[in-house]
């Protein structure tokens, strides 16, 4: 009797053990959903290169949880989230930025719970590492996410940011080249007459038949400014007309490689008007680097030999008044152009024809007549005209934007 009261003692308590187990094996399934809901996800930073852009950028994302989520988005929160970067893991980590505030370049996607921000301004084909920090309202902070690997940025071949820019070049380029086709095949270019240039003509032969020399004053900068180079263009006209008229065309410059080119325009454009044996180098010559010192010069001359013709067609600045009124008070004809906003009101007072702005820079093509040149004018007017659409277009759509509601 005892062995088999001892046998039925362990057998219910094999039996009690095996319940228990089966209990708490229950339990635990049926609380394991309810632990998965109320448990915490942690915070995951994903750093990547940014596509399409000069290789100086990555795009971070932090993946936040639901608390940490609600927490930086409540009211007068002092919770902040600090993306910290380095060149090295165990670095020194200098902080990037820091959320809330949003500064304007944080994305944040309410039903993700993501903060997603722009690195600008890192070096090419470079490593980097990220750690995001927590800090609480009490001022603790501690490191909830990191980058496991570096991150390095890479060069594209384009920058994405800057299709608009890319569309409104081909647009342009392609008008150009289409324009310059169709003057070739003789389709007629129509550009608004510029009566500044149509007088050239007319103040040449004027000093042809008084017996006078004309005089030309290609500004005073330098070949690096491309309306010097815009007024010796207009030059290689006015030489070539005075050596048809057999007149004195007078060149002072305040450069010594303006002089130069000065040179070799006169030369040509006698050249062209087949009167090589009437052209003189010493037409052209240097006088002074010092603006007042060559504004005197010229100054004087015109008083002394008082030219009938005077064209002053390329950068001026103080002098433009001087030695406009100088070439009123001899009676001469003033053809003045200028791309400086500041002196054309002195221009336009002083002379007779004032080129203004473009206008300067368009006299190559006008008194040319090449179809390249043609050509490229008219597909510059289609640049503007696609510019001043964008213009208008933008303020348009920025206004409906801020019109309220």
């Amino acid at each position: 009797m005892d062995s088999v009261s001892d046998g039925n003692w362990r057998m219910k308590r094999s039996v009690r053990y095996i319940l228990a187990l089966a209990v708490v094996v229950w339990g635990q399934m049926n609380a394991a959903p309810l632990l998965a809901e109320e448990a915490v996800s942690p915070v995951t930073v994903t750093v990547v290169d940014r596509p399409w852009d000069n290789g100086d950028s990555l795009v971070a994302t932090i993946q936040l949880s639901a608390e940490h989520f609600q927490e930086l988005h409540q009211e007068n929160t002092a919770s902040r989230i600090i993306l910290t970067i380095a060149e090295e893991n165990n670095g020194l980590y200098v902080p990037l930025a820091e959320y809330p505030p949003n500064d304007g370049n944080w994305e944040i996607d309410d039903a993700a719970r993501t903060l997603r921000r722009i690195v600008s301004g890192l070096h090419p084909r470079h490593d980097y590492y990220f750690r995001v920090r927590w800090r609480d309202p009490a001022g603790d902070e501690r490191i909830v996410a990191a980058t496991s690997q570096a991150v390095s940025t890479k060069r594209q071949w384009f920058l994405g940011d800057k299709w608009v820019l890319a569309v409104v070049g081909f647009l342009i380029c392609g008008a150009v080249i289409c324009f310059i086709e169709l003057a070739k095949l003789g389709r007629p270019m129509k550009v608004r007459k510029i009566a500044g240039l149509e007088a050239v003509d007319e103040a040449v032969g004027r000093a042809t038949e008084m017996g006078r020399s004309v005089l030309f004053v290609p500004g005073i900068q330098d070949m690096n400014d491309i309306q010097t180079i815009a007024g010796l263009n207009i030059l290689s006209h006015v030489a070539r007309t005075a050596a048809e008229f057999d007149a004195k065309v007078e060149v002072p410059t305040s450069r010594a490689l303006v002089m130069t080119a000065a040179r070799e325009t006169l030369q040509g454009s006698f050249l062209a008007a087949g009167r090589p044996d009437a052209y003189n180098p010493d037409l052209s010559y240097y006088v002074t680097d010092e603006q007042f010192g060559y504004v005197a010069y010229v100054s004087g001359m015109m008083v002394r030999e008082k030219p009938a013709a005077c064209f002053y067609l390329g950068s001026f600045f103080a002098e433009s008044l001087i030695l406009a009124e100088t070439g009123n008070s001899i009676g001469a004809i003033q053809v003045a152009g200028t791309a400086q906003p500041s002196q054309l009101p002195f221009f336009v007072a002083a002379c007779d024809y004032t080129l203004i702005g473009e206008e300067l820079f368009a006299a190559s093509a006008y008194l040319s007549g090449s179809p390249e040149e043609l050509g490229s004018l008219k597909g510059q007017d289609v640049g503007k005209i696609i510019v001043a659409v964008g213009i208008v277009a933008g303020c348009v759509w920025e206004t409906w934007l801020l019109w309220p509601a």
